[in-house]
């Protein structure tokens, strides 16, 4: 599921490999970063166009971002989902199939959601792709026979999704998180695709499809002052639309530890996950320290959850923890799916871990490999022209200082045990986390029960139920 927010969610998937019989070499000095700063330009419908020239390859990337804040849809929760589906499936400009073919013609690539665009071309033909982005984008032909397509395969995957476990424990997740009423914790049902009609659909685009909330970031072997008036001609006539501004009440972290249990008796292993919501911004002083302890909890293979639960014990392939960091309220979780038998054992190892790197200070040898695995990863991403378009456009939309990625290397390395230790304290909140557990609830349950953590039980959506009868 697509979710509206621009939320930067941050997953480290790979462990720092050394070897044990033989001394690991000195760090080096840090690498310089040059990133290359954007010229930038308003239109008069404020769209903020920002152009970065890089004249190394004869390639160009467009990436049109609609930061629009989170809105919940309610009764027809769906209806983005769709809008996203439909755009770029056609327009009043040219075909679906025309301009699918031209883009294959010219070696292109090209795609469109209901919060943007992105497409790539030799810059030869760059003014033709950015002309057909446009026309995708702003121009897009909503018809009805589109609309039941896409409608009727939104609806089969639900249907192909209804007994997957890890679909439900992640809806119920959010839904428990954030509350059923708010944009993160709404969830697409049977019921509230087919109340979503064309003209819904048409209304959506209107409402939040708007220029004065949109970036289009340029890189590439393009020249400022050519492609500027091209881009003036192109989304100059986008017209202005006052979007909503609407708030929603703030998510509430449970009140204590508690399980919140959802019992599906066809599970083969139980889904767990630990989960607190958190205000974390790319801009706050502990924000490094959070990603990296996060990272040290759940992030790699040589992770503590990986270590404990999949080393260890066996009990699974893989166990993480993801935070999230962005400008509107997300969440900090730490999962895996483990084996029915040992879901309580797993519970008390997870809690276990979590106290751990609440009151243990890390390690200089683990931080300093944790560091080096970072900044690797950062300096190879600085190459690519995505990565600086994602950079460029998060120091716009998540207001941070200009300098925030020149000074990348330098504020990573600056972490210290310490400041690990405080990040963790504060937002790896163990005395107010739901532990939720999707899983065969005749098999697990007696186990749970002896754990004396209080537990309530949930159905497949995340409504409050009684206890099963398990007899």
């Amino acid at each position: 599921m697509k979710k509206i927010r621009i939320t930067l969610i941050l997953l480290f998937i790979t462990g720092i490999m050394q070897a044990q019989d033989r001394p690991q070499p000195k760090a080096g000095k840090a690498p310089v970063v040059n990133i290359q700063k954007p010229q930038t330009f308003f239109l008069a419908n404020g769209l903020k166009v920002m152009v970065v020239e890089n004249h190394k390859l004869p390639k160009v990337t467009f990436n049109l971002t609609i930061d629009n804040p989170p809105f919940a849809e309610g009764d027809k929760k769906g209806v983005d989902e769709l809008c996203s589906y439909l755009i770029g499936s056609g327009s009043t400009k040219i075909t679906k199939d025309d301009l699918n073919e031209e883009v294959d013609f010219l070696g292109a690539n090209i795609s469109f959601n209901s919060h943007g665009a992105y497409a790539s071309s030799l810059s030869k033909y760059s003014g033709r792709i950015l002309e057909l982005l446009s026309y995708g984008a702003l121009y897009p032909d909503f018809t009805q026979e589109e609309f039941d397509n896409e409608k009727a395969k939104l609806l089969e995957n639900l249907k192909s999704q209804e007994k997957s476990v890890p679909t439900i424990a992640n809806r119920v997740i959010d839904a428990l998180a954030f509350g059923e009423n708010h944009p993160s914790g709404e969830y697409i049902t049977e019921e509230t695709i087919n109340n979503v009609t064309l003209a819904d659909v048409k209304a959506n685009y209107t409402n939040y499809f708007a220029p004065e909330n949109g970036y289009l970031v340029i890189i590439g072997d393009v020249k400022f002052k050519e492609i500027k008036p091209i881009v003036e001609k192109l989304f100059g006539t986008w017209k202005k639309r006052n979007t909503p501004k609407l708030t929603y009440t703030a998510p509430q972290n449970a009140p204590f530890t508690q399980i919140n249990f959802v019992d599906v008796p066809s599970a083969s292993q139980s889904e767990i996950s630990l989960v607190n919501t958190i205000n974390l911004k790319m801009g706050d002083k502990d924000f490094f320290p959070a990603v990296i302890a996060t990272y040290i909890l759940g992030g790699g293979f040589n992770s503590y959850l990986n270590m404990n639960l999949r080393e260890e014990h066996g009990w699974t392939y893989g166990a993480n923890a993801i935070i999230g960091a962005g400008k509107y309220v997300s969440k900090l979780r730490s999962a895996s799916s483990i084996k029915t038998s040992v879901t309580d054992s797993a519970v008390v190892e997870f809690i276990k871990e979590i106290k751990r790197i609440r009151t243990e200070k890390v390690s200089a040898q683990t931080l300093n490999e944790v560091k080096a695995g970072y900044i690797g990863r950062f300096v190879m991403q600085v190459e690519k022209p995505q990565a600086v378009a994602r950079y460029a456009l998060n120091i716009e939309t998540e207001e941070l200082p200009k300098d925030f990625y020149e000074n990348y290397i330098t504020t990573i390395n600056a972490v210290t045990p310490e400041d690990v230790l405080q990040a963790a304290n504060k937002y790896f909140l163990i005395d107010n986390t739901r532990i939720i557990i999707a899983g065969k609830g005749a098999e697990v349950i007696p186990g749970l029960e002896k754990l004396n953590i209080p537990i309530s039980y949930f159905d497949n959506y995340g409504n409050s139920v009684e206890k099963p009868n398990y007899k």
